[in-house]
């Protein structure tokens, strides 16, 4: 028998529907006064690390899909333009498919989730939805598959997300808070699902491959052994120790600051995960490029060193900015942006990185977010994925998502919105080909002003 609450709340989400339809999702067109998208993506380089901005721009011009990767602002403002349902969640904030993938959880085991947090911040919870089915699209696109088969894809990952919200709702909060997606789980299930011996074959190389991906595994490429000290090797322009980097201060009082820092950062952990960090020596810290859309900003990474060779740990350090959304929604509770990013992600992520945490420079007042660099890291080369691969791989991105927002947000109201028939599933297809349109228009616009000279794109070592 369903309980009051959950019929009110449904009721309450059923009612939207009337000041904003399902189908008018599918409607969406770029707004009359709608900025320039090259504009918009170039005002974010304002405050980033000047000689590293053309690197942003070749890695962003390479596809319409590497585009989007770094377009999340665009996105914003174009969503912010646009009707929303009033049902606010926790928003990743940039939940394309690569920005899902698999890691380790605390107790070890390899986890599928959501796994950058950047833009984080409260919202409409059809602002993620919208930003994943229209990467479907693009990723699609840019296989050269038609616009059906983009399309199918997005529906079906909308479908996912429809029909995971209304389990979701369904359950207790602690069930879901507690839900989690095993690697290990979903490969059984391909089997029963009738996965042929050489998906499954391919499923479990994955799994190795990931487990595989550590922090001493990261270390072999990063660091080497000189004057009795482990150190960071220089590969400019993508690996820079602070050793090698021109500053207007000495790389000394630079390396005091981080270490400044570094006693910040471990002020925002717990005492359990404090008392680990003590045991271990800050030795290098270096400059680190790292993905698309945040190349720019100011990335480092740490090398802390234990008992001794076997017993390395490596720290990313991201700069956190505001938020992308920031300018269009309500600005965040937190007053430090790494803050920010940790406890959404926190609150999004089934299971987090123990050594999570945030600081302020205390030499510049940038602020940043700490993590582990690696720790059984793995991601889906959508560039790589069948049609078949694809659908399935968007339809768990669809399951994640919605358990990411039924923790933070209103399950049954947002399942009583979305329905039992198709109408956001089919309003979510057109949008995304409508919007995988616009992001090849704004990709040509940003392919010209490179070629024209307007803007300086980088040449990268092979």
């Amino acid at each position: 028998m369903m309980s009051t609450h959950l019929t009110e709340h449904r009721d309450r989400g059923r009612n939207l529907r009337k000041s904003v339809p399902r189908s008018s999702h599918g409607d969406w067109a770029p707004s009359v006064d709608r900025p320039d998208p090259v504009d918009l993506i170039e005002s974010q380089n304002a405050d980033r690390v000047g000689w590293l901005v053309p690197i942003r721009r070749v890695r962003m011009v390479e596809t319409p899909f590497t585009f989007y990767r770094g377009s999340a602002k665009i996105m914003a403002c174009d969503l912010a333009a646009a009707q929303s349902p009033d049902l606010q969640v926790q928003l990743c904030g940039d939940a394309h498919l690569s920005n899902f993938g698999v890691f380790a959880s605390p107790e070890r085991r390899l986890l599928f989730d959501l796994n950058d947090f950047d833009e984080t911040l409260p919202g409409p919870f059809d602002w993620d939805v919208k930003r994943l089915a229209a990467s479907l699209v693009i990723a699609a696109e840019d296989r050269g598959w038609d616009r059906a088969t983009g399309r199918g894809l997005a529906i079906e990952s909308t479908k996912a997300y429809r029909e995971s919200m209304a389990s979701f709702a369904e359950q207790s909060w602690l069930k879901t808070w507690y839900s989690k997606v095993p690697v290990d789980d979903l490969l059984a299930l391909a089997k029963t699902q009738g996965a042929s011996k050489k998906q499954v074959k391919r499923g479990k190389r994955f799994i190795r491959k990931a487990k595989s991906k550590d922090h001493l595994q990261a270390a072999k490429g990063l660091i080497e052994f000189d004057n009795d000290r482990f150190r960071f090797k220089s590969e400019p322009p993508l690996l820079i120790p602070l050793r090698d980097i021109p500053l207007d201060v000495a790389p000394d009082e630079l390396r005091d600051s981080v270490r400044k820092d570094f006693a910040d950062y471990r002020s925002s952990m717990g005492d359990d995960v404090a008392r680990l960090l003590d045991r271990y020596d800050l030795v290098d810290i270096a400059m680190k490029v790292v993905g698309v859309g945040s190349v720019g900003t100011r990335c480092m990474i740490a090398l802390l060193v234990g008992r001794g060779p076997n017993d390395i740990l490596l720290l990313q350090i991201k700069e956190a900015s505001q938020s992308v959304l920031e300018e269009y929604l309500p600005p965040s509770r937190y007053e430090e942006s790494g803050q920010r990013v940790v406890e959404g992600q926190r609150l999004m992520q089934a299971a987090s990185d123990i050594f999570l945490g945030w600081s302020r420079s205390s030499r510049s007042g940038h602020h940043y977010y700490w993590r582990q660099l690696k720790d059984w890291k793995g991601s889906v080369d959508v560039a790589k994925s069948s049609e078949e691969a694809l659908m399935r791989y968007g339809k768990l991105c669809g399951l994640i998502l919605a358990r990411a927002h039924a923790v933070s947000g209103d399950p049954a109201a947002i399942s009583g919105y979305l329905g039992k028939g198709h109408v956001f599933d089919e309003a979510m297809g057109e949008f995304a080909v409508r919007y995988a349109r616009q992001n090849r228009e704004d990709h040509a616009a940003f392919a010209a002003a490179i070629e024209d000279g307007r803007l300086e794109a980088a040449e990268l070592p092979a």
